[in-house]
């Protein structure tokens, strides 16, 4: 399941990693909140594939915030009320299942290259609300030795200094994300994304400086992907990408751009690399079932024994 903000996404998946069920639930504040919807989506999943609780193999989960997979711990999810939580007892507590939890962007980077069919090294832009990456290597995540991997939304690039919630000054997040685009066109409201390209038809100028902005500053975070981790792929996803082709058309066009005044950044094909991730594609959902299952070889999907819990029907993740 994917935890988000606003909405909990789930789905199930059958031992060959196919989705046979989804649902989702609005997201509930506080961890209390954030158990019970859970759980709720599990039991949900369970009906929809008509079978118990106890007949699915394992849960994984994606949230946001810093997360410790050795003490199954959550901190910092503020936007979900979590200062600290205990995710993967509790849940376990609850549902009687093995529980894994994984960041939410890397959880959609593992989803992310499962289906859309995509191997070697795989970098997932995820342009949102905040500005954060996730890593795929050979099919398995790249989380670092701290579980930070991918943190790039929090590297000083803005000669303008703007302060970071994180508590730097210039953040590539203040740069390219939905925070951003709020602080450079405070006209669009809360949701700016979703009137920014009538404004800019429109000929608003403050609309147009603030998506010209926006497209440089997705532009350089896959720059910054490329350089650092040399990906086969960066896959764009996140709620902006709803902005559709003239953002990406943009994109693209910027690092074309910059690789016509730079030989070196010609000889990295950038524009090549980038993919879109397609909507509704429940990557984050995905992706924490496949991780959870990569961390039980025993247990992961296309293991000889075929079953879950149950020897007479096939196994099933949520």
């Amino acid at each position: 399941m994917d935890i988000g903000g606003s909405k909990t996404e789930a789905v199930a998946l059958d031992d060959t990693g196919a989705i046979v069920a989804s649902t989702r639930l609005p997201s509930a504040q506080g961890p209390a909140g954030v158990l019970r919807t859970a759980e709720q989506v599990v039991e949900d999943l369970a009906r929809r594939t008509d079978r118990g609780v106890d007949e699915f193999v394992s849960v994984g989960v994606g949230i946001p915030g810093q997360v410790d997979r050795d003490r199954g711990e959550v901190r910092g999810a503020y936007n979900l009320g979590i200062d600290l939580l205990p995710l993967r007892e509790r849940l376990r507590e609850r549902t009687g299942l093995p529980v894994g939890i994984e960041n939410d962007v890397t959880a959609a980077a593992v989803g992310a290259a499962h289906l859309m069919g995509l191997s070697g090294t795989v970098a997932y832009l995820n342009l949102g609300t905040g500005l954060a990456a996730g890593y795929v290597v050979d099919g398995r995540p790249l989380r670092g030795a701290h579980g930070v991997a991918g943190e790039i939304g929090h590297l000083p690039v803005d000669p303008l200094a703007r302060p970071c919630p994180c508590g730097q000054l210039g953040c590539l997040e203040t740069v390219a994300s939905g925070s951003a685009l709020r602080s450079s066109w405070p006209a669009g409201g809360a949701h700016p994304g979703h009137t920014l390209l009538a404004a800019v038809d429109s000929g608003d100028e403050e609309a147009r400086a603030a998506f010209d902005h926006l497209v440089r500053g997705a532009a350089a975070s896959v720059r910054l992907l490329v350089l650092a981790l040399d990906p086969d792929t960066v896959v764009i996803g996140g709620g902006l990408r709803l902005l559709g082709p003239r953002l990406f058309d943009g994109l693209r066009a910027t690092l074309d751009r910059w690789s016509t005044d730079s030989p070196f950044l010609a000889r990295l094909e950038l524009s090549p690399r980038v993919q879109v991730l397609p909507e509704d594609s429940s990557a984050a959902a995905v992706g924490a079932a496949l991780a959870v299952a990569g961390d039980d070889p025993a247990g992961a999907f296309g293991a000889s024994s075929g079953v879950g819990r149950s020897a007479k029907r096939p196994a099933c993740r949520a």
